[in-house]
Parts: structure tokens; sequence; C-alpha cells
């Protein structure tokens, strides 16, 4: 049965064999060359075919964006056959992570701006305000300036920006030109349009005018008014009209140029407590170094602009109290007795948690108690670090609310500290604290902390490139991220609770 079937398939193949071979040589001959023709043939056919193939799906993976932008299919040929490659989104710039470090960063303090030979300029009628470098405007930050009890809002140094020197044009007095980066349609989420809107005035505003006002035992103010379309029919604004017409900024110094930082980790951290601040230059102002601007924010004067603004006024005692009682937590309204403030505990949280990260101790510890301080520090210099000893009587300070939300704290001077080891970080501003917000702890564990800062840093344009651009932005985002680590085992040694705090 085997046999048989095997011949019965091979029997074509026999018979063809054998007529082959009764044929003559050259016939034999000329049928090997025909077969061996076709099948080169093929095979070259073959390798044509599977290379087309292959450099269109190249040529489709290369241009596969140029649909979206409204580009023909020539124009994408001859921009796939130029070599360039064309983003799938054209209005958005993209912040790789990719780090070029060889060594780790090295900071005293914030990343310093260059230095700038100094312009000469020349004298006007004020010029005492553009060149008197032992006053407000071009004070160093060692130098302070009191004022006694009597002083009030009412003293207020008008200077017309008019007559002010413009010799060195500022880079936001081209109205086609903005500071403030988005290329996308939209700025990234944890921004409102407030916020957004706010940067803009203080980045790219014309300054009307520039005021220098004092107050009863705090360092005078430097209020810049910009051009604005604010109404001023508001009672509130007439009101406020000897301070500030309309929409104002505060100058600070450029030493203070960690507010800007500090702003767009409020904003990240989804803590939304601060002052919106950017990073300006001003011609006629300390040699043109970038300074830090934080918008003026007239609720935090409700009740008169002498009284100033809407101070707790708090011991540290008091305060750890305050934490024991859980003061307004579930609406609760504390006893009269009890020692509470009007503020909601979880705003105590979110200020430990901001001040931790940025290591400001002007709030929470004023005196240095919780590290070691240096020599330069204010504490030491003004001798608030010898009040250690007696510490439940140490005031807290710099705890501000407004005037129509006295529940919710605002974090103002907001000077953090980027040259300090984590083995002398304040401890101190995490004492007391038994909860953490939710959502500010989510984002210090889902490592895209530095990519959210990256973005919205980024935003200020003359703030990056005063930190020596992504490579000075990326050593302070090492610092806060290396703290983030420590606080976030400080809180799985501690048995810290993370909860939402949505009030």
């Amino acid at each position: 049965m085997g046999k048989s079937l095997f011949h019965w398939l091979c029997s074509p193949f026999l018979r063809l064999v054998g007529s082959f071979r009764r044929y003559p040589p050259s016939k034999r001959n000329l049928i090997i060359a025909c077969v061996c023709v076709v099948y080169l043939f093929f095979v070259v056919s073959q390798v044509g075919h599977s290379r087309d193939r292959r450099i269109d799906k190249d040529k489709y993976r290369r241009s596969r964006g140029l649909y979206n932008l409204g580009i023909s299919e020539a124009q994408a040929d001859s921009v796939v056959n130029a070599g360039s490659v064309v983003p799938t989104r054209s209005n958005v710039v993209y912040i790789t992570l990719r780090s070029k470090r060889l060594k780790p960063a090295n900071i005293r303090g914030t990343v310093r701006p260059k230095l700038r030979r100094k312009v000469r300029r020349i004298k006007s009628d004020n010029a005492a305000f553009t060149q008197n470098k032992g006053g407000t405007l071009g004070r160093d930050a060692s130098q302070k300036r009191t004022f006694g009890s009597k002083t009030s809002w009412r003293e207020i140094r008008d200077i017309d920006y008019r007559s002010l020197d413009r010799s060195n044009t500022d880079p936001q007095s081209d109205p086609h030109v903005s500071a403030i980066r988005i290329y996308s349609q939209r700025a990234p989420p944890w921004f409102s349009a407030e916020d957004v809107n706010t940067m803009r005035f203080l980045a790219d505003a014309k300054v009307l005018r520039i005021k220098e006002v004092s107050h009863a035992g705090s360092q005078s103010l430097l209020i810049f008014e910009g051009e604005t379309n604010v109404s001023l029919t508001n009672p509130k604004h007439l009101k406020l009209n000897e301070v500030c017409g309309g929409q104002c900024g505060i100058i600070k110094r450029p030493v203070d140029t960690s507010e800007v930082f500090a702003f767009h980790l409020d904003r990240v951290l989804g803590l939304n407590r601060t002052v919106p601040a950017v990073s300006r230059k001003f011609s006629f102002l300390h040699d043109g170094r970038p300074s830090p601007v934080v918008s003026w924010d007239a609720s935090l004067y409700p009740e008169a602009l002498v009284a100033g603004r809407s101070t707790v006024r708090f011991t540290w005692g008091e305060y750890q109290s305050s934490l024991k009682q859980r003061c307004w937590q579930k609406n609760i309204t504390p006893k009269s007795d009890s020692g509470c403030s009007t503020i909601h505990h979880y705003e105590w949280s979110k200020l430990a948690l901001f001040d931790f990260l940025l290591q400001i101790y002007n709030r929470l510890d004023q005196s240095c108690c919780g590290f070691k301080p240096r020599q330069e520090d204010v504490c030491v210099e003004l001798g608030h670090h010898a009040e250690c000893g007696d510490q439940d009587h140490i005031a807290l300070a710099n705890i501000i609310h407004r005037g129509r939300d006295p529940r919710h704290l605002v974090f103002t001077n907001n000077k953090g500290f980027f040259d300090r080891n984590e083995d002398n970080l304040d401890f101190r501003l995490l004492e007391g604290i038994k909860e953490f917000p939710e959502q500010a702890v989510a984002v210090l564990r889902s490592s895209r902390l530095r990519e959210k800062l990256l973005q919205s840093l980024f935003l200020d344009q003359t703030y990056w490139e005063s930190q020596g651009g992504r490579q000075g932005i990326d050593k302070l985002i090492d610092v806060v991220e290396r703290r983030a680590k420590v606080l976030l085992t400080y809180i799985n040694a501690h048995g810290i609770k993370v909860i939402a705090m949505n009030v």
C-alpha cells in the first residue's frame, strides 16, 4: 500500500525527468538557462519591493504629524526628504528630564545671577532715587531699615516713572513680547486664569509710578503701579487710592529671588496659599538685575492701612496647644477659653510642609531654635537665637490671613534657603503636626515633582535665565527633591496621616 502511494505521487516527476533526458544536450541547456533567468528576475523583484515598503514605512513614521499642521502631501515629501523632523504639535514646548551634570550640586544660597557692569546714567531730578546705594532701593541684603511706631502708610514717597532715567530699556517694554512663556493653548493645570493674568501684569505691565510706603513697625515697601483696565468705581479701590489706585506689584530685593520659586512650588503642590510672584528687570533699579515682584493684595489690609495686615499673634506654646485641640476641625466652633485662633487646623499642616521643603524659618522658628544657624542669618544678627532657652514664649511671626477669610493662611515673605544640608534641616517646623495634605504628598511620592516644576518655572523667562537656565533650575530642584525624600521618611517613621484637606 505504501509503495503504491509513493509511486503514484512521484510518477509525474519521474515521467518529466525521463522525457528531459531524451532531449538533445543543446535543448537541455536552453531550458536550464531559461529557468535560471526566471528565478533571477523573481529574486530581484522581491528585493526591490521590500526596499520600497521600508522607505514608505519610514516616510510615514517621519511625516505622520504633518497632517495636523495643514501641510500638503507634496510639502510633506519635501520636508521628509530634507531630513527635518516636525513635531505633532507645533505650539508645545517639551522639557526632557535628561541630566548632563557630572558632579553633585553645590549651592550657597540661591543661584546668583551674573554680575553686570554698572552703566553710567545721566543724573536727573530723581538722581537720589536711581543712584543712591545706601537707600531703600539699592541696599544690600544685610542693610535693613526700621521705622518707629508713629510711622504709617500715609508716609508715601511718590516717584513719577516718566522722570526716571530709562537709558536701559526693559526687556518687557516691547508690547508684543511677553516674559511669561506659554506656548501651548493653555497654562499648566495648577495655574488658574487669575494667576496667569496676574503673572502677565507683573512681568509686562507698563510702570506708571513708583511709591515707597512705610507702615508701623515694618520695613518699607516699594510698590509700582502698572497700566491696567481695572475700574476705580469700586468703593474698595477708592478706599485704597492713597497706596494703589489700580493694580500694583511689590518690588523686592534681588536676594529674595526664592519668592518666585516658592510661588511655583506652592501651585505645583496644590496648596494655593501664596501670592503670585514673577522676576522682572527694571533698568532704573538694582543696576538692571532681576528682582522678584509680588502682587499687591489689598485684602490683606481690611480694617485700615495704618493697622497693617491681619496677623495672628501666637507664641510657640500657644501654637502647640492649638494643634492638640484641632481648632475648627469639622466646622466645630471652639470654646472661648480654648486659646484657638481663627485659623483652621489643617492650615498649619500645609504651612509646615511648605516651610520644610524650602526651609523657611521666619514664621514658625524665627529664633532658629531647630537648626544650627550661620552668623549671617537674621536670627543671629538680631540676637533672637539667644531666646531659645525659653522656647514656649517665643512669638511666631508673619502668620497672615485675609480680612474676609480668617480661616485660611496666606504665605508671604517666602524667603527660602537652598544651601542647608540634610544633616542641618529644621525639624522644629514639623513639631506637633499629625496630618499632611494628601494632594501635596501625592505629588512628592509620584516622582513627577521635577517634571512639574520644570514646566512651571519655564513660564517665567526672566527667572529661568537669571538662575542659569536649565542647569541652574535643576540644582534648585535637586535640593527640594532630597528634602522631599527626608519628609516622606519622616511621615512613615512617625506614622503621620495623609488625608484630604479640602477646606
